[in-house]
Order: C-alpha cells, then structure tokens, then sequence
C-alpha cells in the first residue's frame, strides 16, 4: 500500500483552494500513471480483458467512492474504463483527490 492509498479522503470545506504548480507536482509524482489536466483534474484509463472485468472494477471504485465519500466521474465500456477526479466543491484538486487515485491504483 502507498503512503498517499494508507490515508483517508477529507471532505472539503469549500473555503480550500485548489491546489496548483509544485504542490502538484509533489503529489502527482505518487500516482504517476495518472494525467494531471489543466491543473484541474485527475485522468486514467485503465484497460480489462472484457466488458465483465471491466464492470467489476467500475463496481468496486464506486465502493471506494462510498467508503471515502469521494464521488469520481466513471465512464466505461468493453474493455475499458476512465476514471477522473476532482473536488467538485472547490472546482479543483485537494490531497484527497490524489488519495482516491491511488486507492483505486490499488483495485488493478
């Protein structure tokens, strides 16, 4: 388990600004398979074997998403799913967002 999957995500209040430029980097350099877009959001694409797998992965980050209360957007289909993140309060990444990548790096 990595450092970042050990934590818990923390809701936002509202009043954090979304993280930018090193702390960034810093933190994207943990969960390096992930795109860091416009300083925005998270990206992954993660690739299965058939539209089953695929389904059951999607299931158990929507687990993850419950446990953390960290909601991420999940699009999916044969073979395939993107999984993005963002804090959706603040319009932006926190740490937590970083947590959830790497929790759901841990389901592959």
């Amino acid at each position: 388990m990595t450092e970042l999957a050990s934590k818990t995500c923390v809701p936002c209040r509202g009043d954090t600004p979304p993280l930018k430029g090193a702390e960034l980097e810093g933190l994207s350099g943990q969960i390096p398979e992930w795109e860091v877009v416009r300083e925005h959001h998270l990206r992954k694409e993660f690739r299965f074997r058939n539209f089953r797998e695929t389904l059951e992965f999607v299931n158990r980050v929507g687990e993850i998403a419950e446990e953390q209360s960290h909601h991420p957007d999940i699009s999916f289909g044969w073979g395939k799913a993107e999984v993005t993140v963002f804090t959706h309060k603040i319009d932006g990444l926190t740490e937590s967002d970083f947590v959830f990548a790497a929790k759901v790096d841990e389901l592959v």
